[in-house]
């Protein structure tokens, strides 16, 4: 038969010089523009650990990790056998009548990394996980409200969207779904508030904000949470980016001792090559919701405990424990931390460094000599947030780092590697911010005048 030799990796070397015209004919025209403009279209060829590979064998470390998909790094052993196993035994994927072993092998894991919940639900998202969330909290409380925080990110699904604080990707789509409301970050007055008309069913909460790598007070989310069970409120921690030892923690809330009600894991649950998402909760919510043998298909979603997603889980959970990631992450993240925080008092324009773990927020401000601030108004006045570009392209093409502001408008370049970086690594990231960043405070210089090409096409962009 003409598919038995199906080569899909002859097919990417094969077609990989077209990859542009492809997205440009058939996907994303916009993307190509701007990996274009920046820069950033190198054509990777191969990615190994925390490193990638571009069209002319070139090394990169990898601190944008996908999102944070990556966090056992890029096509890990383990993960691959595990997969391979899959496709290798005749497994009855996806009976749809029966249950999954491997799912209940899978949750029974997870669960132990969260022994104060009880039930699983699998998802293909960290998107779909929080529009579970949403159903679950409304049917357990028979509440209609929920509340976020301002800043927050949670999915770009209608009922994720309506969770999400960012004009910029809510800009289009509105109305969005009716009840959700936001409070500030780190405001318990104004949670109360919001609670106490007891209409809430869940407030939902990034422990730290992936969108500027916000760090909350001590008191912020143990109160929270106290506030939550004062008034009928479901806490559901999103850690679908902080989850899965990326701050240190098995999840975020360990830091502050928290036990929500509803944690919700994805991204790095997959092992970067099987979408999956978990919502955990407690047994109370989750039998509100499947009461009855007419419900127990009431939520769900056709592919989410698939074998493949299920090994991917299993597997990433067995390395992550294996190679003592959290405990990794902890220390790499505590160092590089520090290391950066020691560049501050050398330059102006470096605000603070901030984070936990290995995920770190390196954050720019305006400076005090006349010099740099004209410049910085200058970019500012095209396009908030325009000044860390002058870091991320110089580090991309200079230091082959690649990395990423962390959200619209936003002054702090986000930290998110792999959790197995190396000392040698860490260095590397210290070495090129230091060279970059000195290089900014250079007017006029090559940064500056990259910066004069990003304000014109900020310019014509406006036009």
């Amino acid at each position: 038969m003409l598919y038995s030799n199906l080569d899909v990796s002859e097919m990417f070397v094969d077609r990989q010089s077209q990859r542009s015209s492809m997205h440009t004919q058939h996907l994303n025209e916009q993307l190509v523009r701007v990996l274009k403009t920046i820069g950033y279209d190198v054509g990777f060829q191969k990615g190994q650990g925390q490193y990638l590979y571009d069209r002319d064998g070139s090394r990169y470390l990898d601190l944008l990790s996908g999102f944070g998909v990556f966090a056992i790094g890029r096509n890990h052993p383990a993960l691959r056998t595990a997969l391979k196993s899959v496709l290798d035994s005749d497994l009855p994927n996806l009976v749809q009548l029966d249950v999954s072993t491997l799912a209940g092998v899978l949750a029974e894991r997870l669960l132990k990394h969260v022994p104060y919940l009880d039930k699983v639900f699998f998802a293909n998202s960290g998107a779909e996980c929080v529009e579970a969330a949403i159903k679950f909290a409304r049917g357990a409380t028979g509440r209609p409200g929920i509340v976020h925080c301002a800043h927050s990110y949670h999915g770009l699904t209608y009922g994720a969207l309506s969770l999400t604080d960012d004009a910029n990707f809510r800009g289009g789509f509105e109305p969005l779904l009716p009840g959700c409301t936001s409070v500030p970050f780190n405001d318990l007055d104004a949670l109360e508030r919001a609670l106490s008309s007891r209409q809430i069913a869940a407030f939902i909460v990034e422990p730290i904000q992936g969108k500027g790598v916000n760090i909350p007070s001590d008191e912020f989310l143990p109160g929270a949470a106290a506030l939550c069970r004062k008034y009928g409120t479901l806490f559901v921690a999103d850690e679908i980016q902080t989850g899965m030892g990326r701050t240190g923690r098995f999840l975020a809330v360990e830091h502050w001792n928290v036990e929500p009600d509803i944690v919700l894991l994805s991204k790095a649950l997959s092992g970067g090559h099987v979408p999956v998402g978990a919502l955990l909760t407690r047994k109370h919510i989750f039998d509100k919701i499947f009461n009855r043998m007419d419900r127990a298909v009431v939520h769900g979603s056709t592919f989410a405990k698939n074998d493949m997603a299920m090994a991917a889980g299993i597997a990433t959970l067995e390395v992550i424990e294996s190679e003592k990631l959290v405990e990794a992450a902890a220390k790499r993240g505590a160092e590089l931390k520090l290391a950066l925080m020691r560049l501050i008092p050398g330059y102006e324009l470096l605000k603070e460094v901030r984070g936990k773990g290995l995920m770190i927020g390196v954050e720019f401000g305006p400076p005090k000599s006349l010099r740099l601030k004209a410049s910085w108004n200058v970019l500012e006045s095209a396009s908030k947030g325009l000044f860390c570009q002058l870091i991320t392209v110089p580090l991309f093409k200079d230091h082959k780092i690649l990395t990423q502001v962390s959200g619209h408008g936003s002054h702090t370049i986000k930290l998110l590697p792999s959790l197995n970086i190396t000392e040698e690594d860490c260095k590397w990231i210290e070495t090129a911010f230091d060279t970059v960043i000195a290089s900014s405070h250079k007017v006029p210089g090559a940064i500056w005048s990259l910066g004069k090409t990003l304000v014109d096409n900020a310019v014509r962009k406006s036009a």
